[in-house]
């Protein structure tokens, strides 16, 4: 089990006007989690995230970060803000140098580093967010999609510990959204501690490690998302609804219908419960393979021609760097976000697909197909592009 590197002991904070806004809280967030706050305006959850950067001090209680004590003078919380990220809800609060560079550069410029290491920062952050070339921009000439990448650079550029965002796709479209969402998939795959709050229980079900329900600035129920969200009467006392999926779930369950497995949290966990009922009674054809191309080490040039080869099959892209190459080759993307899940799906109507992604994402796609083989009981095929196996396309005999 991962070490707890936040922890609240009963904390308490009231606002000069006189409202409670948070009252009592205990909770830990380990190492390496995904936690999701949820709840509505009003909650305490923004109140709470900037507790933990030390903006906001708890009026009694005790927050502790890495075991210690939080500690309020100047110098402890400069180290603290350096481990700790915080990025606002509205990247224009944020923002604040004339140029993306001078921005992203002000965070280790202020911790003391020299020109070519602010440099080296600068250029690591941006790299990450998939804002390279963008040094010169100002600021007023950025989407709203990549303001909030900007805001984000600033704060990875100070290498921190745990991330914090509050309302992480506020002001953004559904393709923003999933783009931002996958990106904190990428810094938690990369060792970062990752909490946002969110009143939107369709993102925060499927993405969270731990799922912290909150209302009038106490935690009604702190768990696995399956579990945070599987009880309606704690749902409706955060004033929230049920994640569509549980809903759906729950209502084939009131149907008689045998749902076996966990309760879903993805489209594929809802089909593969669907399919397990009938599976005695249906003929599945044979799944199809998923095809890994590493952009890190694969040849482009290979890839392009193998496509031309395979105009039907169906493509998706994982990471910033992937979709990034796909949009330099003009490549047609048919899955930008849940691209494993996606693939999966594709693979059990007998489909093959590929997927572009970085060397540091091979493996989690492995992991994510082994699980799901595991729970299922249904082989699926992954192969590196250019193996035998995705010369044949996984039809061998």
């Amino acid at each position: 089990m991962s070490s707890v590197i936040l922890e609240a002991r009963d904390i308490r904070y009231r606002y000069p006007r006189g409202l409670e806004a948070i009252r009592g809280i205990s909770f830990h967030i380990r190492k390496n989690e995904k936690i999701a706050l949820v709840g509505p305006n009003g909650a305490g959850k923004s109140t709470l995230l900037t507790m933990f950067n030390g903006m906001t001090r708890p009026d009694s209680g005790l927050l502790l970060f890495d075991n210690q004590p939080i500690r309020y003078n100047s110098g402890s919380l400069r180290m603290l803000r350096k481990r700790v990220g915080f990025v606002l809800q509205n990247p224009d609060r944020q923002i604040i140098a004339p140029t993306v560079y001078q921005d992203v550069a002000f965070g280790p410029t202020n911790l003391g580093l020299t020109e070519t290491e602010v440099k080296a920062a600068v250029t690591m952050a941006l790299g990450h967010v998939g804002l390279d070339g963008f040094e010169r921009r100002t600021p007023h000439q950025l989407s709203g999609g990549e303001k909030k990448r900007a805001a984000i650079a600033g704060v990875l550029a100070m290498d921190p510990d745990v991330l914090v965002f509050d309302e992480p796709t506020s002001g953004l479209d559904p393709a923003g959204s999933e783009d931002i969402m996958e990106l904190l998939d990428e810094l938690n795959h990369d060792g970062k501690t990752v909490i946002i709050s969110t009143h939107d229980v369709e993102l925060a079900y499927p993405w969270a490690n731990r799922a912290i329900l909150m209302a009038e600035g106490k935690i009604i129920r702190e768990d696995i998302p399956e579990l945070a969200f599987g009880n309606p009467e704690f749902v409706r006392m955060a004033h929230l609804s049920l994640p569509m999926l549980l809903e759906l779930h729950y209502e084939l369950q009131k149907r008689g219908l045998p749902l076996l497995g966990k309760k879903p949290r993805t489209v594929l966990d809802m089909m593969n419960n669907i399919e397990t009922m009938f599976r005695e009674s249906c003929t599945n054809p044979r799944p199809g393979q998923i095809t890994l191309f590493n952009i890190d080490r694969d040849n482009r040039k290979t890839l392009l021609d193998w496509l031309m080869a395979h105009t039907s099959i169906s493509t998706g892209a994982m990471g910033t760097r992937a979709k990034q190459q796909a949009e330099n080759d003009s490549m047609r993307l048919d899955f930008t976000y849940g691209v494993i899940d996606k693939c999966i799906l594709k693979a059990l109507r007998g489909e093959d697909s590929l997927i572009l992604t970085t060397e540091s994402m091979v493996e989690r796609i492995h992991q994510r197909v082994d699980s799901y083989r595991k729970e299922s009981g249904t082989r699926i095929s992954v192969c590196l592009f250019g193996s035998p196996d995705a010369e044949n396309d996984g039809k061998q005999p």
